[in-house]
């Protein structure tokens, strides 16, 4: 790691290890030590064993399940690190928890994205490193610097060498745009699903918006929770004639019963970034998992180092 007189830390939670030792491996550096435990009672302890005056900081801490406690975690670490006179902080959450709460849905609903990004910037950090928002405007919610990592291209890469994809599809009318854009980079024509919602938590595919007969198709979605929504459009597009359906996400929540539909899904292949970590119980022989280290790391490097963002982005 080059340095510039201020030393670089990198720190992580509970939360995804995996992806943070991936990140340090990449950056030829180590974890710095952090005790992160908690009370009988359930609080969270915090104790960072080492200096970090004057240090730059990166603090690696998903908010994902548990999410109350992921959350903690990061704001505490965060606390202890600003108490501790680090010279700055950034909170690098490769998945940003409490992101779909982004607006009011209904009257007297709270906007929990926008009191998110408040907690993060009132325990002291000064710049936040993510991917994939679920809403981009979320990054309007901070006043500290927010930079919002694209995991679309990795995906991509991945099925570029696969070679074998002849329709992208949207899964719904909102994901029109990210679905054109991989089309355009694929080269191939689009598909678009068109559901509605009779009333709440439920769905109903009305129309396939494209050609979809015998066909290899994938569907590109930000996030894919209880999977209620992508295996219905999977069978949609199986009665619909597709041949092979491909499925691939930044954010595998999988949460409630997501990895049993998906396993028993018409998807043939499902493809989710390292965002949040998956643990060896959900595995399944039609999952694979692509590592977002290389993306993380090249990031915290140009922060560090002052460098420019964009190139990240091309």
């Amino acid at each position: 790691m080059i340095t510039h007189g201020n030393e670089i830390k990198l720190f992580s939670g509970n939360s995804n290890r995996p992806l943070a030792e991936a990140i340090a491996r990449k950056l030829n550096t180590e974890l710095g030590g952090i005790d992160v435990s908690t009370f009988s009672d359930g609080e969270i302890s915090i104790h960072i064993e080492e200096t970090v005056r004057g240090r730059d900081l990166f603090i690696i801490q998903s908010t994902c399940t548990p999410v109350n406690d992921n959350l903690m975690e990061l704001l505490i670490m965060i606390d202890a690190a600003k108490r501790a006179s680090a010279g700055r902080i950034t909170a690098v959450m490769p998945y940003f928890g409490y992101a779909r709460q982004d607006r009011k849905a209904r009257s007297r609903d709270p906007i929990t994205a926008k009191l998110v990004a408040n907690l993060i910037t009132a325990a002291g950090a000064d710049r936040v490193l993510t991917m994939d928002l679920h809403a981009e405007q979320i990054q309007g919610f901070f006043d500290i610097p927010v930079d919002n990592l694209l995991g679309g291209p990795t995906l991509c890469n991945y099925f570029a060498r696969e070679g074998n994809i002849d329709v992208i599809v949207s899964p719904d009318v909102g994901s029109v745009k990210r679905a054109r854009k991989v089309a355009e980079k694929f080269g191939v024509p689009i598909a678009i699903i068109d559901k509605r919602r009779p009333k709440a938590n439920v769905m109903e595919v009305m129309n396939i918006i494209g050609d979809v007969n015998g066909k290899r198709c994938l569907m590109i979605d930000v996030m894919i929770a209880t999977a209620g929504r992508i295996c219905q459009c999977a069978q949609a597009l199986k009665d619909a004639g597709a041949t092979e359906i491909y499925a691939a996400c930044t954010h595998a929540v999988l949460s409630g019963p997501a990895v049993e539909r998906l396993e028993n899904s018409a998807i043939t292949k499902l493809v989710m970034l390292d965002t949040i970590h998956l643990p060896d119980e959900k595995m399944r022989d039609k999952f694979s998992i692509l590592s977002t280290a290389d993306i993380f790391a090249a990031a915290i490097e140009n922060v560090y180092l002052d460098k420019p963002m964009s190139k990240l982005y091309d």
